[in-house]
């Protein structure tokens, strides 16, 4: 008995001796307001009626995604250095700042898309229901999936987090927290039910693998260096200390995690089906804010822990990039379905983000933090557009159905048009600023011959962009045309989306100077 009190007066000596962990919870806080709006939501789904939890998720997650934004914006003209915060988990810099703020915005009109969605089934499609009053409400909140808003914030939540990791095995748990809900919400999809469950499982186990060879990487880079820390890898690398095979096998693996979430070749092939059997509005969350998420953990990772190791893996990317432009032009031109043909658009856009990266210089890193928002607004307006294309079978995602559009509906088909026209990249759009910023620091850091192919790929797949736009309007529309389903909440996402796009071709500068002052910092170590 007397050795058991030694033992608890002992344990109770080593307790108080160690310090309690010091969160700086301003700095975190756009991150804890989201995951705690998640929380919340699950909590909604739990104990409010079923009747009431639409009109409570939905402005429950726009109040948290639009706090969060204003939360971050505020942090980003704050006078506070910034540094590693909550133990050395998570970065606090201006990088990451603008990162975490273009997703928070893009999220915030993907919401708009996913609300509209429901919104319009619970109204519309409710009183077309066979049975009785309960079988109805039961079946139109079936139709509504209000547990989609808690998902939503969950892999928002993971996607804020992703950029700002400061080691691994954080970067890790926001790569899961992230990709965990998206497998969910891809199966979701009211009409193509099979065809999004495909989506839904194909995601799963390839995100699966990908998540392993990224912890399996970390693994080797632990044995290597002695620590999971980004700040600590890079310290070692500087000193030459450790198994050069185990630094090479995990940096080898540890891309590989990263670029699957990208779409990059040869990591590519779920992009296509899942871009096509997801529900819409959850394509556009993933090709806008999935995008920045994870271009946004291959720069801290890069440019962070490897950036002594430059002269090795930029050669790797080198071919990476060129494959993933090439790809991605080539494919896309072969493709008959509107969402497929954005998806090998995504990869080809993805190669063009990968120039910035190879640059490995603070104007190639102002010039990727520009292309993202630029993509991102483009990519969630033109996703939009295609959700208020609609025949009877749901949208009209064949090519030949988007014939006539043009007469039948002039305005919405010069938007979506606009849209293409960024994609590749012509000039007083967003797209030719992006590009010719990536492109410029990729020249600069003595990359040219990627940028040739980078202006090769860029005229392939101007084909495919303006093959859409002929069908549109120098096609004769056909008799059982699709019809334009103008929501709400959906045009005021396209609206939001064609002004950023005409914005950042006409008047970048702004954006481009928030951009190059966040790149001035790089990220803290």
């Amino acid at each position: 008995m007397s050795s058991t009190r030694q033992v608890g007066a002992v344990l109770a000596r080593g307790a108080s001796d160690i310090p309690s962990p010091h969160i700086e919870y301003g700095q975190i806080a756009p991150l804890l307001v989201v995951l705690g709006v998640a929380t919340l939501g699950v909590l909604v789904e739990a104990f409010v009626a079923r009747k009431h939890r639409y009109f409570t998720q939905v402005p429950l997650a726009f109040a948290g995604l639009l706090t969060a934004f204003v939360w971050t914006v505020w942090l980003g003209f704050h006078d506070k250095p910034f540094h590693v915060a909550a133990e050395g988990a998570l970065g606090v810099d201006q990088p990451t700042l603008f990162l975490q703020g273009t997703i928070l915005i893009l999220a915030v009109l993907a919401l708009l898309l996913i609300a509209e969605r429901r919104a319009s089934s619970f109204t519309a499609q409710a009183s077309a229901l066979p049975g009785s009053e309960a079988e109805q409400e039961t079946a139109a909140a079936g139709i509504t999936q209000t547990e989609v808003f808690p998902l939503l914030m969950f892999a928002v939540g993971g996607m804020v987090m992703f950029p700002a990791a400061s080691d691994l095995l954080t970067m890790f748990v926001a790569l899961e927290v992230m990709s965990l809900p998206l497998y969910l919400l891809c199966g979701l999809a009211r009409r193509r039910r099979l065809l999004s469950q495909e989506a839904a499982v194909k995601y799963f186990l390839l995100g699966a693998f990908s998540s392993a060879f990224f912890l399996y990487g970390t693994a080797l880079l632990y044995g290597y260096a002695g620590s999971v820390r980004l700040s600590a890898i890079g310290t070692a690398l500087g000193r030459d200390v450790g198994s050069e095979t185990l630094l090479l096998g995990g940096v080898a693996l540890l891309s590989v995690g990263l670029l699957f979430k990208l779409g990059a070749v040869p990591f590519h092939m779920w992009k296509p089906d899942v871009y096509q059997g997801a529900p819409t509005p959850i394509t556009a969350l993933m090709a806008s804010c999935v995008v920045v998420a994870a271009t946004g953990g291959i720069l801290r990772v890069y440019y962070v822990a490897l950036e002594n190791l430059r002269w090795d893996w930029r050669p790797a990317l080198w071919g990476v990039a060129i494959l993933t432009m090439i790809g991605g032009a080539v494919v896309a031109i072969t493709q008959t379905d509107i969402k497929r043909m954005l998806a090998y658009s995504s990869i080809a856009h993805a190669g063009f983000l990968l120039t910035g990266v190879v640059a490995t210089s603070p104007d190639g890193l102002s010039g990727t933090l520009f292309y993202l928002v630029a993509y991102g607004f483009a990519s969630i307006g033109a996703f939009a557009v295609i959700t208020m294309v609609r025949d009877a079978g749901g949208e009209a995602g064949h090519l030949s159905r988007w014939a006539g559009l043009g007469r039948r509906s002039p305005l919405l088909a010069g938007v979506f048009a606009f849209f293409l026209l960024a994609f590749a990249g012509i000039p007083l759009t967003s797209g030719f600023t992006g590009k010719f910023a990536v492109f410029k620091a990729a020249v600069e850091g003595g990359a040219t011959p990627l940028v040739i192919v980078g202006v090769l790929s860029s005229a392939v797949a101007a084909f495919f962009y303006v093959r859409v736009i002929v069908v549109m309007f120098f096609s004769e529309p056909e008799a059982d045309g699709p019809t334009v389903v103008a929501a709400p909440a959906t045009a005021t996402a396209v609206a939001l989306g064609l002004a950023a796009t005409v914005v950042l071709g006409v008047l970048p500068q702004p954006v481009l100077d928030m951009a190059g002052h966040a790149a001035t910092q790089m990220f803290v170590r």
